[in-house]
């Protein structure tokens, strides 16, 4: 089954031949086959074929129809009648009688369709519904309206566009580039540059050469429903890719998208692509991108510029040197910082790969999906309502930035929160434990931070009264092992704890010590 057209192309299609386009100018501007053009036009106009008697022995191909008056013996071809079947020259439609009642209708709003159902219930038409549709279409035509021809103030707008360059031939592969073009549309300056891809880097870049070349940039900038710009075409509501939003902001203009299908919104750029192709680049061939791009700077300056345009009937250089430049708004200090972006999953540790590299996010979002922005320096992690989650600079294939804010607290080893955190802890087991711990890292050095760490677990088995008498022997005995402190807290947990009993039958009471020395104190000496 042969491929059909999205309805929006097809009506494009229709339209365009309504107003008279060949195939092959519909056929360039829309991207498609003129056979297909030529396909839909024969589904929507059917005409028969009609051979002329005497010509039916060369297969059916058609004779020329003779100028009137040429004596030759053959008639002009016949044309439709409105109910479908063929009519000779001077027939008038069905439809001509109801003339004024379906141009009312027209005027309401009202589809052929809904016409033609009108007709035949009000005035019981007769006729079929591809003569009505064909009676509307003439009418459409001889009520269209002209273009409005529009004048922009100096500095408002630039329109873009893209088409076809010219071909580039280099170690026998043959490539055809596309061409941006920009044009001033108060005194059609214009820039044009050669890419091979109408991506949305290529698309920004070529801008911001425009605008250094302008000296400024425009106000507003008029763009075609090209996929690198544009998300969604929507003529009341379209959806821009969020660079290029960003990239308007950074230089203060306004994008405005046209409506799909409708070149003419355009019309500076479109006849300004035409120019760059007919004048600068039909029949030429070039060895490389750069010397495509070289020449067209060289045209611009002595060609494009210097031209006395067909509507200003003035030079196009002179406009903008004394008019349009100084009405351009001043271009950042900065370029645009050109991104990337895309979504990434978090993985089990906290982390997201962006260009075979490794950055954390907040321990919440694991196993969920963010929203990754890098440019060249920097690497910013969104959640799914655009809040920035995390920051990091930019860094190299295989390796990861952590910040230790997006770790929990039980997966920081204490080597990593540092001596200072250790001893602290130590401190809390006792004077004597915390002397010894700071006496091992000072002996032993960063090796000692292993067996700090495993000192402090000792309280998860021992009391702080045992690790501390312990720490206290091995200080006075220099011993600063792990293994040797786990036998003297083994010991000192084995030894008994002697408690003093405060009565017991051969202790006297205090008060009976306390009688006898009053006694000796008031007792003259030679009693004694």
């Amino acid at each position: 089954m042969a491929n059909q057209l999205k309805m929006a192309k097809k009506q494009a299609i229709l339209g365009l031949l309504e107003q008279g386009w060949s195939y092959r100018r519909i056929a360039r501007e829309l991207g498609v086959h003129r056979e297909t053009v030529a396909r839909y036009d024969r589904l929507e106009n059917p005409k028969p074929s009609i051979s002329a008697p005497g010509f039916g022995s060369f297969g059916g191909s058609k004779p020329a129809i003779p100028a009137a008056g040429s004596g030759l013996g053959v008639s002009p071809k016949p044309s439709i009648s409105p109910s479908g079947s063929v009519a000779r020259p001077g027939q008038t439609s069905l439809c001509q009688p109801l003339s004024a009642e379906i141009e009312k209708k027209l005027d309401l709003g009202l589809s052929a369709q809904r016409i033609y159902q009108d007709l035949r219930a009000d005035f019981g038409f007769s006729g079929s519904y591809t003569s009505v549709k064909r009676f509307v279409r003439s009418l459409s035509k001889k009520n269209e309206l002209p273009f409005r021809h529009l004048e922009v103030e100096p500095g408002l707008e630039a329109q873009v566009d893209f088409g076809a360059g010219a071909w580039v031939v280099s170690e026998g592969r043959k490539r055809r580039p596309h061409i941006l073009r920009v044009v001033l549309s108060h005194s059609r300056k214009g820039y044009s540059e050669p890419v091979y891809g109408q991506t949305t880097e290529n698309f920004i870049r070529c801008l911001e050469n425009a605008f250094r070349h302008f000296g400024g940039a425009p106000k507003t900038l008029v763009i075609d429903n090209l996929r690198a710009a544009v998300k969604s075409a929507d003529w009341c509501d379209p959806e821009l890719n969020p660079k290029v939003v960003d990239f308007g902001r950074h230089y203060g203009l306004v994008i405005l998208p046209t409506k799909p299908y409708t070149p003419h919104h355009k019309g500076k750029v479109e006849s300004g692509v035409k120019y760059v192709k007919a004048n600068a680049l039909k029949g030429r061939v070039f060895g490389s991108l750069e010397e495509q791009k070289s020449f067209l700077a060289h045209w611009e300056a002595n060609v494009a510029d210097t031209r006395i345009h067909g509507t200003t009937k003035k030079q196009v250089r002179k406009v903008f040197e004394e008019v349009e430049r100084p009405a351009l708004q001043p271009l950042p200090s900065e370029s645009f910082p050109f991104y990337h972006e895309g979504r990434r999953r978090v993985h089990r540790d906290a982390h997201v790969e962006v260009e075979r590299a490794y950055y954390s996010v907040p321990p919440e979002y694991l196993g969920r999906e963010v929203w990754a922005r890098w440019d060249s320096r920097l690497v910013r992690l969104f959640n799914d309502r655009f809040e920035q989650i995390a920051l990091h600079p930019k860094t190299g294939p295989g390796r990861s930035s952590t910040d230790l804010v997006h770790l929990s607290h039980k997966k920081i080893s204490g080597v990593e929160r540092g001596a200072q955190w250790l001893l602290d802890k130590a401190f809390r087991l006792g004077p004597n434990a915390h002397e010894w711990a700071r006496a091992m890292l000072e002996k032993r050095g960063i090796e000692g931070l292993r067996a700090l760490q495993g000192f402090l677990a000792l309280a998860k088995k021992h009391s702080a009264r045992e690790i501390d008498r312990a720490s206290e022997i091995a200080l006075r005995s220099n011993l600063f092992r792990l293994r040797q402190l786990r036998e003297l807290i083994h010991r000192v947990a084995q030894q008994p704890e002697l408690d003093f009993a405060e009565t017991h039958e051969i202790i006297r009471p205090l008060s009976q010590y306390q009688e006898l020395l009053s006694v000796i104190s008031f007792k003259p000496k030679e009693d004694l």
